[in-house]
C-alpha cells in the first residue's frame, strides 16, 4: 500500500470535480479548488475523519467497499479506478454492486421536464426516481416500498392477476428482454447479493421467468414506441427514449407523445389528475 500516492491521487482528483459535478451548489466561501474533503467523505457514505486520514497519508487500509465507493464518488474512469485499487494493494476486480444513489443534476433534470413521464433505473430496473407525471402514468411509486419499485420483479411477480404489466401492449417483449438483462447484470456485478436474491426470487416465483432465464438469450430492448392503456386517459402511443448515464450505470426512460397528437393531450390531463393507484383487479 502506497499511502503517500494513495493521499495525493485522492487529493488530485477531489480537486479537479467542480460541485455542479456531483450535484451540489457551489455557494460562497470556497477557498480551495474542486470538493471539499466531507463532501467526497458524504457523497462515498464515509467519515469526514476517515477520508481525511486517507488525504493525509496516515489511513488505515481501505477495504473494497469503501474503495469502490470513492471511486464512484470521485467520478473515476476505469484506468482510474484500478489505479485507485493499486495504490491501496487491492485487485480491482468486479464492482460490488450496481449504483443507486441518483445524482442531484438528474433529479433537477427529471423535474424540469413537465411535459414528458420520467423514470431513472439501476442496472437492474429499480425505479429510483421519477417525475409527477411518471407516477401518473405508471403508478405512485411513492406508496411502494423500495423493494416492490423493481419493475422487472412487478413485471412477473407484480399484482397485475395475467393483465399486461401497466397496460402495455409490448408486455412479452418486455419480459424475454428484462431476463436476459438481468444476465448481464449479474456478469457485471457477480458478488452483488441484492441482484442474486432477485434473480432466485424470480425463478422461484414465476414458471415463465425461470423458462426465459434458462434460455440465455441476451437481447437489446427495443426503446422506440409504447403503447398503454391507462385505466383513466385510455390508449396512448408514446415515445420511449432511453438516455444512458455509464458512470454510475444507471439510466433515464423519458417517454413523451407527438406533439398535437392525441396522446399528448392525454398526457396533459394526467399532469393534472396526479398520480395513480392502479387497480389491478378490474379487468
Amino acid at each position: 500500500m502506497d499511502r503517500q500516492e494513495l493521499a495525493a491521487f485522492l487529493r488530485s482528483r477531489r480537486e479537479r470535480l467542480r460541485p455542479a459535478d456531483v450535484g451540489l451548489i457551489a455557494g460562497s466561501g470556497r477557498r480551495t479548488p474542486g470538493l471539499r474533503r466531507e463532501e467526497v467523505a458524504e457523497l462515498a457514505y464515509i467519515s469526514t475523519e476517515y477520508y481525511t486520514q486517507l488525504e493525509q497519508s496516515r489511513g488505515p487500509r481501505s477495504s473494497r467497499r469503501v474503495l469502490a465507493a470513492l471511486a464512484r464518488a470521485l467520478r473515476l474512469s476505469d484506468a482510474e479506478r484500478d489505479y485507485l485499487y493499486a495504490l491501496a494493494g487491492e485487485s480491482p476486480g468486479p464492482p460490488p454492486g450496481p449504483p443507486r444513489e441518483v445524482r442531484q443534476s438528474i433529479v433537477d433534470l427529471i423535474n424540469r421536464m413537465p411535459g414528458s413521464a420520467v423514470l431513472v433505473l439501476d442496472a437492474t430496473y429499480n425505479v429510483i426516481a421519477w417525475n409527477p407525471l411518471a407516477a401518473a402514468l405508471l403508478e405512485d411509486f411513492s406508496a411502494l416500498p423500495p423493494r416492490d419499485r423493481n419493475l422487472i420483479r412487478r413485471h412477473f411477480l407484480g399484482p397485475h392477476n395475467g393483465r399486461p404489466h401497466y397496460g402495455m401492449t409490448d408486455d412479452h417483449a418486455f419480459g424475454v428482454f428484462a431476463a436476459g438483462h438481468l444476465r448481464t447484470v449479474l456478469a457485471r456485478y457477480p458478488d452483488d447479493t441484492s441482484t442474486r436474491a432477485l434473480v432466485a426470487e424470480l425463478v422461484n416465483g414465476s414458471a415463465r421467468f425461470t423458462r426465459l432465464w434458462e434460455s440465455h438469450d441476451v437481447r437489446e430492448e427495443q426503446h422506440l414506441r409504447k403503447t398503454l392503456r391507462h385505466p383513466v386517459v385510455g390508449e396512448l402511443t408514446l415515445n420511449c427514449d432511453v438516455l444512458a448515464i455509464p458512470d454510475v450505470d444507471q439510466h433515464v426512460v423519458v417517454y413523451t407523445a407527438e406533439s398535437g397528437s392525441p396522446s399528448e393531450e392525454a398526457l396533459r390531463k394526467l399532469s393534472v389528475s396526479g398520480p395513480q393507484r392502479m387497480d389491478f383487479s378490474r379487468p
